[in-house]
């Protein structure tokens, strides 16, 4: 089943902008902040994991909070979740009600408004729950949870005894994998939306967005001698540019240029191999891939006389995580056209863009990546800011701020 929100304006003409609002693995540091990203599409603003602050961080950055309409939760460990309730507040109007006799206009929800849209696996509507009704926060807006539900989960209910909160809409779906993947889990006249399982410590997702096709580049000197020769109007040109063709009054027909494939975005929750979302993921024009551990002699202090690549990787993989090499062998698999890694250990350092040392140290786990990937490999900081245009060689075009 689909979740629609009717007709959205084409983005073809604009960057589709990534914001890492939090980068650190489990534990925080100064540099980095528990896991948040924020993907700007066009005027609106979808959040992929949540972490504790992550509403502090969306105030720092470039992203607004008023266009936020979604937020897509990879599994519910605390540091890619524990963000969302103050995030809800800041975003609906949330509060801790009024004193006793004392009426509060903000209890007269609207729920012909369209809700604020969470995603999750299963627990997420639990959780929201719990934590709305024991904290005693009220929102004045609607929101809505929908579950992506595993094979061995119950498939319908909501796994709760807690009575929906009145701020919460009763359209929450419970969405079953078909195939092993969760195909349309969002889709509009643009953009989809589609996910499947990953291989973490705990039931994970990874996530797929895919805007619709796009017109193709059109090239006005291939038209505009006919164009003249026949006195056609020059307005022809918009038929011609959305791919239509035009038959000229000497019955020449034009034909438009055939369309593009829109472009695609793979984000990953925490995992040790990510492969159930290959039939999904292939020909990404950006893959966020999680690289939590990585061997470093000779560079990180910390490094252990007895540390190797095979063991530092075996270590990461019995936690559930990744190395640099492989979230580099990853993209390759898939085609990707551009990765960037994400969700680091506290060990390593989000200030490289101002401290040599730190610089140091992330360049070579981006080279770790890279040797496996054949491409040079961005890692994340917070704040950092990359837009994703289409492809025009290659490699996808991005430009990281």
């Amino acid at each position: 089943m689909t979740e629609a929100s009717g007709n959205r304006l084409p983005i073809h003409s604009s960057t589709i902008n990534v914001t890492f609002l939090g980068t650190a693995s489990a534990m925080p540091s100064s540099t980095r902040n528990h896991s948040a990203l924020a993907v700007r599409l066009g005027s609106d603003v979808w959040l992929f994991d949540c972490g504790e602050a992550t509403q502090h961080q969306v105030q720092k950055s470039n992203v607004k909070m008023g266009k936020i309409e979604k937020v897509f939760i990879t599994h519910t460990h605390g540091d890619h979740i524990f963000g969302l309730i103050p995030l809800l507040a800041g975003c609906l109007n949330g509060a801790g009600g009024n004193a006793d006799g004392m009426e509060d206009p903000r209890r007269n929800i609207n729920m012909d408004e369209p809700p604020f849209e969470i995603y999750g696996p299963l627990g997420t509507r639990a959780y929201v729950r719990s934590a709305l009704k024991y904290t005693h926060t009220m929102l004045s807006r609607p929101y809505v949870v929908h579950e992506l539900r595993f094979p061995s989960d119950p498939q319908t209910g909501d796994y709760t005894n807690l009575w929906r909160p009145r701020s919460e809409s009763p359209a929450g779906r419970n969405i079953s994998q078909v195939d092993g993947v969760w195909l349309d889990v969002y889709k509009d006249n643009v953009l989809s939306v589609a996910a499947a399982p990953i291989y973490h410590s705990v039931p994970c997702i990874g996530y797929t967005i895919t805007e619709a096709s796009v017109p193709g580049k059109i090239d006005p000197q291939k038209y505009l001698p006919d164009i003249k020769r026949t006195k056609t109007p020059l307005n022809v040109m918009r038929r011609l540019q959305a791919g239509e063709s035009v038959q000229l009054s000497d019955g020449t027909v034009l034909h438009g240029p055939k369309p593009r494939n829109g472009r695609k975005l793979v984000i990953l929750g925490d995992t040790y191999n990510p492969s159930p979302i290959i039939p999904i993921a292939q020909d990404a024009d950006l893959l966020v891939h999680e690289a939590t551990n990585a061997h470093l002699p000779g560079i990180m202090p910390s490094t252990k006389d007895g540390d190797t690549f095979e063991g530092v990787q075996q270590t990461a993989m019995e936690r559930g995580h990744s190395t640099p090499q492989m979230a580099g062998a990853f993209a390759k698999r898939i085609g990707a056209a551009s990765l960037i890694l994400n969700h680091f250990s506290a060990r390593y350092p989000g200030d490289d863009d101002i401290d040599p040392e730190s610089k140091v140290i992330m360049d070579a786990i981006g080279n770790l990546a890279a040797t496996e990937f054949g491409k040079p490999v961005v890692c994340a900081r917070d704040l950092m800011s990359v837009d994703i245009g289409f492809r025009l060689t290659e490699s996808s075009q991005m430009d990281t701020t």
